[in-house]
């Protein structure tokens, strides 16, 4: 990576946190908030309503309509009376999930989406489940997932004491890294670079050995010599399953963050990811922290 593109510093000044009022959203806003205070940025946080269904009473719209009005009001006084020196926005779209996102994503220069899912062993299905995928891969900006593994102890933390950034060194690594390391140079966090070599990466050189040797040569090349941390980054390379390697790294160095790439998305929906769309499931479904995705 030329040390030109690592030079300038990552900052996040326009955060879109996606709320559908679920215990999974209320678990995913306090990074959002801590974001925005870490980089001085505007907050706006976004529901995106169903259309009304005119072929149902109107009692029952009605009353929809009011529940909605109702949480939205009260995400307005929570903001105003929590975070008083925080800029924000709350913002109420209509229709699918991710049209509503690209209008906001353009007309407010969002560079740092936050969602919350509930999913145990996938995106799970609701307004902010099914959409997940879709918002993960189709993202022009990094993507902040918090899954249902997270506790609430992490949430409270504010401080990303410890940062793991995966990476299989395709085109989309290069932007995730820029990203961890400038997250690890604000926050002062510790940071663990780890490369996963799967039985089928090992052949193209004459050993294992030498494979690894060549990816943790790799590793060390991404970060530059200017960063500036509290400590000196660790390098990891091992071999076995990506998704378990890479949970297992994030649980033995205390993770308060995963930082994975993935690829701009092509083909068949789900098949053009840094990883499998399955692996990249299963590391949010089961991290005991978010996962900062970032698209090549």
């Amino acid at each position: 990576m030329p040390a030109t593109q690592m030079k300038q510093r990552v900052t996040f000044r326009n955060i879109l946190f996606a709320t559908d009022f679920s215990s999974a959203a209320n678990s995913a806003m306090p990074y959002a908030t801590g974001l925005a205070k870490i980089f001085e940025g505007k907050l706006f946080a976004i529901h995106v309503k169903d259309p009304i269904n005119y072929a149902v009473p109107p009692e029952m719209w009605a009353s929809a309509q009011q529940v909605c009005e109702m949480e939205l009001q009260k995400l307005r006084d929570g903001m105003n009376r929590d975070f008083p020196e925080l800029k924000h926005e709350v913002l109420e779209g209509e229709g699918a999930v991710w049209p509503a996102l690209v209008s906001a994503i353009e007309k407010y220069g969002i560079d740092l989406i936050v969602v919350g899912t509930r999913g145990r062993t996938g995106i799970g299905k609701a307004v902010l489940g099914s959409q997940a995928e879709e918002i993960l891969r189709r993202a022009p900006c990094p993507v902040l997932t918090v899954g249902p593994q997270t506790p609430s102890d992490e949430r409270s933390r504010g401080k990303l004491a410890s940062i793991l950034f995966a990476t299989n060194f395709g085109p989309a690594s290069h932007a995730a890294a820029r990203i961890a390391i400038s997250l690890a140079e604000e926050n002062q966090s510790r940071l663990t670079l780890l490369h996963v070599i799967e039985n089928r990466s090992v052949g193209a050189l004459s050993s294992a050995e030498e494979f690894g040797e060549s990816s943790e040569r790799d590793l060390r090349a991404m970060v530059p010599d200017e960063a500036n941390f509290w400590c000196a980054p660790h390098f990891l390379v091992e071999r076995g399953v990506a998704a378990d390697k890479i949970l297992e790294a994030a649980h033995r160095t205390k993770a308060g963050l995963i930082v994975l790439g993935v690829h701009k998305p092509v083909g068949v929906p789900g098949a053009a990811t840094h990883l499998p769309i399955a692996t990249v499931h299963h590391i949010v479904a089961h991290a005991a922290c978010p996962v900062l995705t970032v698209r090549g």
